[in-house]
């Protein structure tokens, strides 16, 4: 057995007796499917949640037309507002009254939309891939996760890419407009061949690999500059990764899949132009802004640059005296990468799963202001991230009144080695189960840490690696938490620190340890911990006393020492019991010690 160990320095306000006792007799955690009421609505349920009033729906606006599939989806779920349109002054007016917000590409997610939210916006969904109008920084600051439909229209652009570039070499737009016109200039129109020549892919995410592929079937060879990309993938399909500069001088046909970033915004320039090879063919059905537009005329006129087929402008619409737009040499599409029925639909279909999702409090895969997790990764452990959470709620709740939680330690036990296990979203979890019980904050993966660090918190990484097959991706999870007095002196530790450890057994999240007591109960609805003395009825007892107030017993499972010594009894209940109830249970003359914790 190895020990590694990592420390996030991050140190709470001291817990008044007044929220743990309130929170531990009063508080009960509601199911997946039910609403909470509005001065609660901070208080979500598990990752990503957003809590809405007793009696109402929550409220997504659609700021942008959203296939019909989608809307369906979200209007079974939701109160949907389809306001198109919007000026920035009446999108931050309505934000306020907004659970979550869906748009494509023209409108603008400012930080004045996030601060006219009140806090209230969790989710922003964009219905695409590029998020380069959406202020990441200012939703990360204000805990909205943004989530983005990478997939569904990958196809679609990469197909419309394909289709400008050979439009482009065959003049196919110019052609048509001379036939229409009645003309007939057949010598003015002779095309140039794709077969044999160099295609450089700028940017090889999604789209431009499938612009790769297509292109490889049409006989063009392929060079490809990714800064980001892996080689093995580019090699799969017999694409050379290079540089920048060797890919814009050798490449006969350019084709742009970058995103919009301050490092790429304006990358192609008149510098970048001078370096091409003379009659170079540029395509663009990535963003308008990294082309330098008055630059790429420029080029047009003098020729570097043959010719230009552009989907995407700086400005969109562009004016109509543009000249690059009335260019001869510039072929023109108004913005339709992702126009296809299919793609439209699928768009609509996975950003309307990601926000319903979202704000139901599941994991987000496609999340892009938080550490991107693999869906696979989040199926696996999907059970640990439940159990991570409730272990940090019920360590807080077990936390006496006026001890302020300062240092916080989570051991992860595993047969894995340490860069097979990311923990930061089970970092997260335990982060949110500490901090939402005794504030109104809402936690989640985009502003945990950050949110940990306001509140003083230093929490601490230790993994426990142990020796055996790793098939799965944890044996346990512990939380102590240290320099604390305890609610129930039996959850210390030898070492004086309040101390719970849990397990995933068939899928469920279950308690096994409570200070140095082994006990085995699910962690769900709410728990009532006794210390008693170890002899015969007791399960009885405390069995009829719960049974009087029709409160269900869910579970019951006793952990000892030694035989007719001491023991905990761990009781799951349905329902909060009243407190005549609970007081009933301490009076009972073995009961030592009892605590109600809900989770």
């Amino acid at each position: 057995m190895a020990v590694s160990s990592s420390s996030l320095i991050l140190s709470p306000p001291s817990l008044t007796k007044s929220h743990l006792t309130s929170l531990s007799l009063s508080w009960k955690q509601l199911p997946r499917n039910l609403s909470l009421p509005r001065h609660h609505r901070r208080r979500a349920p598990p990752i990503f949640a957003v809590v809405v009033s007793m009696n109402s729906k929550p409220t997504i606006l659609v700021a942008e037309k959203l296939g019909d599939a989608g809307l369906d989806l979200l209007k079974s779920f939701a109160n949907v507002d389809c306001s198109y349109n919007l000026s920035p002054e009446e999108l931050c007016t309505k934000i306020s009254l907004c659970d979550a917000l869906i748009v494509r590409s023209g409108t603008k997610v400012s930080r004045e939309v996030f601060e006219s939210s009140g806090g209230r916006l969790k989710v922003v969904g964009r219905a695409g891939v590029g998020i380069d109008n959406v202020d990441l920084a200012a939703a990360t600051e204000h805990g909205c996760l943004v989530v983005n439909a990478p997939t569904a229209n990958t196809v679609a652009a990469a197909e419309h890419g394909i289709a400008l570039l050979t439009a482009m070499a065959r003049n196919v737009a110019q052609a048509d407009a001379s036939i229409k016109a009645g003309k007939w200039q057949r010598n003015k129109y002779v095309g140039v061949s794709l077969v044999g020549k160099t295609l450089a892919v700028m940017g090889f995410g999604k789209v431009g690999t499938e612009v790769a592929r297509r292109a490889k079937g049409l006989g063009m060879n392929i060079i490809a500059h990714d800064p980001y990309a892996p080689a093995d993938r580019a090699h799969a399909i017999g694409v050379d990764l290079v540089s920048f500069d060797e890919a814009i001088a050798t490449a006969d046909f350019i084709t742009l899949h970058m995103p919009l970033t301050p490092a790429t915004s304006k990358i192609l320039n008149d510098e970048n132009f001078a370096k091409m090879k003379k009659g170079v063919r540029i395509v663009n059905v990535a963003r308008g802004g990294v082309i330098d537009e008055d630059a790429l005329v420029r080029a047009l006129d003098a020729g570097i640059v043959a010719q230009a087929a552009l989907d995407v402008f700086t400005v969109e619409p562009p004016p109509k005296d543009s000249k690059l737009v009335n260019h001869e040499n510039v072929t023109v599409t108004p913005h339709l990468g992702a126009s296809t029925t299919e793609a439209q639909e699928g768009v609509a279909i996975e950003i309307a799963e990601a926000v319903v999702g979202a704000l139901r409090g599941e994991l987000a895969a496609t999340a892009v202001n938080a550490p991107m997790v693999p869906s696979e990764v989040l199926i696996e452990l999907k059970p640990y991230v439940t159990l991570a959470e409730k272990l940090g709620r019920l360590a807080v709740q077990l936390v006496a009144g006026g001890s302020g939680v300062k240092t916080v330690k989570v051991t992860y036990t595993s047969a894995r080695a340490p860069d097979d296990l990311d923990t930061r979203l089970l970092r997260a979890m335990v982060t949110k189960g500490l901090i939402e019980p005794i504030s109104s904050v809402f936690v989640n993966l985009v502003n945990a840490d950050f949110t940990a660090k306001q509140r003083g918190i230093r929490i601490s990484e230790e993994r426990v690696i142990l020796d055996g097959s790793p098939q799965k991706p944890l044996e346990a999870i512990r939380v102590q938490i240290a320099n604390v007095e305890s609610r129930f002196a039996s959850a210390i530790s030898e070492l004086g620190e309040i101390k719970v450890e849990g397990q995933v057994k068939d899928g469920i999240p279950r308690l096994t340890k409570v200070g140095d007591f082994g006990v085995d109960v699910s962690l769900e609805g709410n728990i009532i911990l006794c210390r008693q003395v170890d002899q015969p009825g007791m399960i009885g007892l405390v069995g009829s006393i719960l049974g009087e107030e029709n409160v269900n017993v869910s579970f019951m499972s006793v952990g000892r020492t030694v035989p007719r010594k001491q023991a905990i009894m761990t009781i799951g209940v349905d329902e909060k019991p009243s407190k005549e109830a609970l007081k009933k249970i301490g009076d009972i003359p073995a009961v030592e010690e009892f605590v109600f914790l809900a989770l």
